[in-house]
This record gives C-alpha cells, sequence and structure tokens, in this order.
C-alpha cells in the first residue's frame, strides 16, 4: 500500500473538478519516508481518499495518476497507453501512410502528467518532467512496446534537460529499447531529420503540423521569411506550396544546417531556399526587402509567470519588427508557445505591435496546438500554443 499525503482542509476543491495537481502550499503533512518520485494516495482533511500520483518536492507536490484507489502497476501503464493510441487512430492520425510523426502521449492531455512521448516512424522518444515518470520509465517502455506493437521498434529516452535539477538524477540520453542511425521521419508526405540525440524538446516541433499546412495552402508564388526557423519545418511545406522564393533563419548553426539537410532531402538542388545563420533581431532590423508572409515562430519567451512582463514586451517588439517586413497585402503567421502568456495577452501584445505599425490589419485565422496535443478539460493550463495570421494593408 502506498504512503499518504494528508490535504488541508478545503484544499480538496480542486481534485473534486478533476485537476491533475496538488500544490505544496495544500499539504498539511505526509506519511513519514515519502522520497522523490514515489506513488502516493492523496486524503481529504476529513479522512477520505480522494486521488494516486507522484510525489515531488517543488510547487506541484503531487502529479495525479488516477482518481480511483488503484495500484500503478503495469496494467496501468498499458491501459493509459493504448486509450492513448485508440485516440490517435480515430482522429487519423496514427496508422497513417502520410505521417508517421505524430504525439502520442502529451502529459496531463492523456492522464499522464510529467510524460511526452512523440513518434517519429519506428522510433518513440520518451520524455519525463517529472521524477515518478523517470522512475517508471522501464515500465513505460515495457508497455509502449506492447501497445504500440511493429509500429515501434526503438525507444530513445530524452530526459536530460527536463527533469528536476535539484533531483541531482543525473540521467544520461539514450536508447531504453533497440537502437538506430536513421532518423528520417514523414509528416504530411514531406521527409525531415528528427535530431532526438541533441534537439530541443524531442527533437522537432509536431505541434506545428497543421499550421505548417495552411502556411503550404498560402505559399504559391510568394516570398516566404521563416524566423527562428529551427528544423526548417515551415520552410519546407513552402516550398512544396510552390513559394517563389523562402528565407529561413536562426541564431543557431546547427539549426541552419538541419534546416538546409531538410530542403535538400525533399527539394534537391532547389535554389528558391537560402538560410542565415544570424540572430532574428539583429536581422529583423537590417532587413529591407519585404516578404508576402513572414512566419514568427519565437521559441517560449516565458517559462514562468515572474517572466511575463518582459515576455509580453518581447512579443511587443518582435511582432513590430516582423510587420514592417509585410508587404501590402501580405500575411503574418506569429506564434507564442509560452504556457505562462494566454491567448489574450498574447493576442493584445500583437495588437499593441500593429497600433504601432499604424497599418491596418486584420485576424485571418486564430491558431492553437493539433489534436494530437489535447488539452484536458479539466487542466485548462494545458493550451500552451497560441498563433495567429494576420492580413496586413
Amino acid at each position: 500500500m502506498y504512503k499518504n499525503v494528508y490535504l488541508k482542509k478545503g484544499k480538496e476543491e480542486s481534485l473534486l473538478r478533476f485537476h491533475p495537481w496538488v500544490f505544496s502550499g495544500a499539504i498539511q503533512r505526509a506519511d513519514e519516508g515519502i522520497e522523490e518520485g514515489d506513488t502516493v494516495r492523496v486524503i481529504t482533511h476529513a479522512g477520505d481518499f480522494i486521488a494516486v500520483g507522484h510525489y515531488q518536492v517543488g510547487s506541484i507536490a503531487v502529479r495525479v495518476l488516477s482518481f480511483s484507489d488503484i495500484t500503478v502497476d503495469q496494467s496501468y501503464w498499458h491501459e493509459r497507453l493504448s486509450a492513448a493510441l485508440t485516440m490517435r487512430q480515430r482522429i487519423g492520425i496514427a496508422d497513417n501512410p502520410q505521417n508517421n510523426t505524430y504525439r502520442l502521449v502529451h502529459g496531463e492531455g492523456d492522464w499522464l502528467p510529467g510524460l511526452v512521448i512523440d513518434c517519429y516512424g519506428p522510433t518513440a522518444v520518451m520524455q519525463a518532467h517529472s521524477v515518478g515518470m523517470h522512475r517508471c520509465r522501464m515500465d513505460i517502455c515495457r508497455a509502449l512496446a506492447d501497445v504500440m506493437g511493429d509500429r515501434i521498434q526503438q525507444v530513445y529516452y530524452k530526459s536530460e534537460t527536463t527533469l528536476p535539477y535539484k533531483a541531482h538524477l543525473e540521467e544520461e540520453d539514450g536508447f531504453i529499447l533497440g537502437s538506430t542511425h536513421d532518423n528520417v521521419a514523414v509528416e504530411n508526405g514531406l521527409k525531415f531529420h528528427v535530431d532526438w540525440l541533441r534537439g530541443q524538446k524531442t527533437g522537432f516541433f509536431v505541434d506545428q503540423r497543421e499550421n505548417r499546412s495552411l502556411l503550404e495552402h498560402y505559399s504559391k508564388g510568394k516570398s516566404v521569411l521563416n524566423m527562428f526557423c529551427y528544423t526548417g519545418g515551415f520552410s519546407v511545406y513552402a516550398m512544396r506550396g510552390g513559394a517563389q522564393c523562402v528565407h529561413s533563419v536562426d541564431s543557431s548553426a546547427k539549426a541552419i544546417e538541419i534546416t538546409n539537410s531538410n530542403v535538400a532531402l525533399n527539394f534537391p538542388g532547389d535554389m528558391r531556399h537560402e538560410a542565415f545563420c544570424e540572430d532574428a533581431f539583429r536581422f529583423l532590423e537590417g532587413r529591407t526587402d519585404k516578404y508576402d508572409i513572414v512566419v514568427l515562430d519565437p521559441p517560449a519567451f516565458a517559462k514562468h509567470r515572474a517572466a511575463l512582463h518582459n515576455a509580453l514586451k518581447g512579443y511587443i517588439r518582435l511582432n513590430a519588427k516582423g510587420l514592417r517586413l509585410v508587404k501590402e497585402g501580405g500575411l503574418l503567421f506569429t506564434f507564442s508557445c509560452s504556457q505562462a502568456v494566454s491567448k489574450d495577452q498574447f493576442r493584445s501584445a500583437v495588437f499593441t505591435a500593429a497600433a504601432q505599425s499604424g497599418r491596418k490589419v486584420r485576424i485571418l485565422h486564430q491558431l492553437h496546438q493539433p489534436a494530437d496535443h489535447p488539452i484536458n478539460i479539466y487542466h485548462p493550463e494545458g493550451e500552451y500554443l497560441k498563433g495567429l495570421v494576420l492580413y496586413v494593408e
């Protein structure tokens, strides 16, 4: 039987609404001997069971795995991973011959807080964001191999940069099932090198798949500027859409190398593409040429609420500079992946930038994360990706 964590009076209200987090300030006391990453039972002030989850030192003390008094064993992992796969099959993302790149597990969105699993062809990349999920990684890997069958031959564990620093786990990234040097995956019929060894997140930003397709729809005959290009996803889609020229910009030489390799993988010898290794703001400030379409997809400006004020100033500054380079009658695709920035706050920042530009600006699309990154309705914090497509006169 698991050890117990006891709540202060009245602190069960959010759990009664199925929110999957217990904050440290809600805990009155805990049984002795609980270690970070342990599975614990959560008990109300009245002495009633309310949840079971992983314990962790920090502001989020328990990440809830179930609101039933269950044992978290191999059958639990099998059940949750099976449910995740079934959902992806029913929405047409898994088992799609034109697309073997998708998110199988999206943390709280799949009732598995602290766990992310992305599939790239026969390779799954698993990432733990909590000590509890880290400690369960081999059980999860076994269940994953069983549920996925011949869809998956390798599992790469990539949690070195996502696990809590203070936990001192000293975990190294690497394969925990099988091994491969083939890192090419297919997204909507396009091929991409996925750098799960050294790349950000799990090696590729799966969450922009549908937004990249939207850019492709608008790209025919257009000049496109892709800022913060990373792996060049937007650039490759724009080229397939018939763009006249595509410029990709990133401050990382490694990102530019991957972008060029992904362009060559799909359009060998195509001279429409040019890449620039340069700081984004410096590039935007120094550019005089204007583009039909500008894409702004920066890394998170605010990873926590304390950074929110500066982040919003950063979004205003970035979008003001981006708008300056949009031709009359052109489009601006602009995004924020900062969980700490709400949709309204991001839209307000873009509004301020538009007002500073003095140009007529209309919203054509309001964009968000795709269906394989589901938002648990009881956990609104899971909505992190915001985007706008603006028509600029």
